[in-house]
């Protein structure tokens, strides 16, 4: 069995990384304020460090819960959301604006939902 209080943490930081995220993107309606305006790549950078955060806790998550808790939420593409911190990470100068923005309109949404749902969980 795994530390619930320590999990519940760790996504409680990730629910908070959402947030941010949100908040700072809330306003952008396509992909080219990324690369269009100073600030639009000041953005791109801030979020960019807040999706590796967001997928170095989950890893951390999944380690410390030896897998087991992750896949009880199969409607987030886990090893995606994992996988997009690498390639920030590994290869950040190849960022694909458009990418980030389809993310953001597509997917952060149902991430938060379900952080929130796995918050509510372990706290029962």
């Amino acid at each position: 069995m795994f530390d619930r209080d320590l999990i519940r943490s760790i996504l409680l930081q990730v629910d908070e990384a959402i947030g941010k995220i949100k908040a700072r993107t809330g306003h952008i309606h396509t992909s080219d304020y990324f690369a269009g305006t100073p600030e639009g790549m000041e953005k791109l950078d801030a979020v960019a460090m807040l999706f590796i955060a967001i997928g170095e806790s989950l890893k951390n998550v999944d380690k410390i819960t030896g897998g087991t808790l992750l896949t009880k939420h199969p409607e987030i593409d886990w090893t995606g959301v994992k996988g997009f911190r690498d390639i920030i990470a590994h290869h950040y100068f190849d960022i694909d604006a458009e990418q980030v923005f389809w993310i953001l309109k597509h997917n952060l949404e149902p991430l938060s939902r379900t952080i929130k749902t796995m918050i509510e969980e372990l706290a029962e």
